[in-house]
C-alpha cells in the first residue's frame, strides 16, 4: 500500500466522539486477478474472468486518542457492483485503544461465526469452496453481513474477543448476535470458538463453530466442527480436517476434507480438495481441485470442479 499524501482535516464532531481530528492519513491500494475455473458436469461457457479493485482508506487520531478510519473499495463488476453501484467493501472503524475496536461494516465483513466458519489450513480454497454451480452448501448459516456492528477486544496477549450484532429488517423485528473467543496461549496452537443466532431465518437458527489449528515447522494441521440447530427446519452438523505444508517461503500445498450432515433424509455432503499456492512479491498464483459427493444433500448430485487464480497487488 502506498501513502499518497497527508492532509489536514478539521472535524465537526459526531454524536459518538465529541472531539476533533487534527490530521488524517490517506492511502490507496489496488489489486486485480485473472480467474479460470469450471466443473465436470456442466458447460458454463468461457471459464475465464477477472476481478479489479481499488481501495481508498483514511484514518486520523482524535484529541481523545481514538483513531477513526474508513475504507471504501471500488469494484468494477459482479453482484456487488450491480447492487451497490460499483462500491464493494466499505466500513467505518472507531479504535479506542484499551477499550477495543468498533466497526460498522456496510459490506464485506462477517461476525465470528461467519468469519471462522472453516479455519482448516489451506493453500487456496476450503474443501467445499470451489464453485460448483453455486449449489454446494456452506458450513454455517450466519446472519451477520451488510450493515452490521462488529466489536474486537484484546483481553490479553493470549485471548481475543469478537462480537457482532445486526438489527433485523424482517417480521417480527428480531436482531441477531454472535460472540467468539480466540486463544493463542500455547506456541503454535490457535483455538477459536463462537456462538450466535440467526433470527432473520424463519425457523430461527442457533449457531456454533469451533476450530483448532496447530503449526509445527512447515506443517499445519487443523480441525473444524460447526452446528446449525434450526427451530423447525433441518439441522446441520459440519466437520472438516485439513493439513498444509510449506514447501518453501513461496510455495504451499494442502489437502482438505469435510462432511455436512443433515438431520433430514438428505444425504451427507462430502467434499475434498487439493490446493497449491505460489507467491513472489505482489504476484500470487493459486489453484484448487475439488470433489463433492451428494451436492446439497442430493444423492444423485456428484460433481468436481477446479480453479486457477493469478493475482496482482499494488
Amino acid at each position: 500500500m502506498n501513502n499518497l499524501k497527508k492532509i489536514g482535516l478539521t472535524a465537526l464532531g459526531t454524536a459518538m466522539v465529541a472531539s476533533s481530528a487534527s490530521a488524517a492519513t490517506m492511502s490507496v491500494s489496488g489489486g486485480t486477478s485473472l480467474f479460470f475455473g469450471g466443473e465436470d458436469n456442466s458447460n458454463s461457457g468461457n471459464g475465464w474472468s477477472m476481478t479489479d479493485q481499488v481501495t481508498f482508506s483514511a484514518s486520523g487520531e482524535m484529541d481523545n486518542g481514538f483513531t477513526i478510519s474508513t475504507s471504501l473499495q471500488l469494484d468494477g463488476v459482479g453482484a456487488a457492483a450491480t447492487t451497490n453501484g460499483h462500491f464493494d467493501d466499505r466500513s467505518i472503524t472507531i479504535d479506542t485503544g484499551d477499550m477495543g475496536k468498533l466497526t460498522f461494516s456496510g459490506h464485506g465483513s462477517s461476525g465470528p461465526v461467519g468469519a471462522w466458519d472453516d479455519l482448516t489450513p489451506s493453500a487456496n480454497e476450503e474443501s467445499w469452496g470451489t464453485s460448483i454451480g453455486a449449489t454446494v452448501d456452506g458450513p454455517t448459516n450466519s446472519a451477520i453481513g451488510n450493515n452490521s456492528f462488529i466489536y474486537d477486544y484484546t483481553l490479553s496477549d493470549a485471548i481475543a474477543l469478537k462480537a457482532a450484532y445486526i438489527p433485523s429488517k424482517g417480521t417480527p423485528l428480531e436482531s441477531s448476535t454472535e460472540i467468539g473467543v480466540v486463544y493463542t496461549g500455547i506456541d503454535g496452537l490457535t483455538v477459536s470458538a463462537a456462538m450466535g443466532e440467526n433470527n432473520t431465518a424463519a425457523d430461527k437458527i442457533d449457531l456454533s463453530v469451533f476450530s483448532a489449528n496447530y503449526a509445527a515447522g512447515p506443517i499445519t494441521v487443523g480441525i473444524q466442527t460447526n452446528e446449525s440447530d434450526a427451530g423447525t427446519g433441518t439441522d446441520e452438523d459440519f466437520t472438516a480436517y485439513g493439513v498444509s505444508y510449506a514447501v518453501s517461503d513461496d510455495v504451499s500445498v494442502s489437502y482438505n476434507v469435510s462432511s455436512l450432515d443433515y438431520s433430514s433424509t438428505l444425504q451427507d455432503q462430502d467434499s475434498s480438495a487439493v490446493s497449491v499456492s505460489f507467491t513472489a512479491g505482489g504476484v500470487a498464483i493459486s489453484a484448487s481441485h475439488q470433489t463433492t459427493d451428494n451436492v446439497a444433500g442430493a444423492a444423485t448430485a456428484d460433481n468436481s470442479s477446479y480453479e486457477v487464480n493469478f493475482s496482482f497487488s499494488f
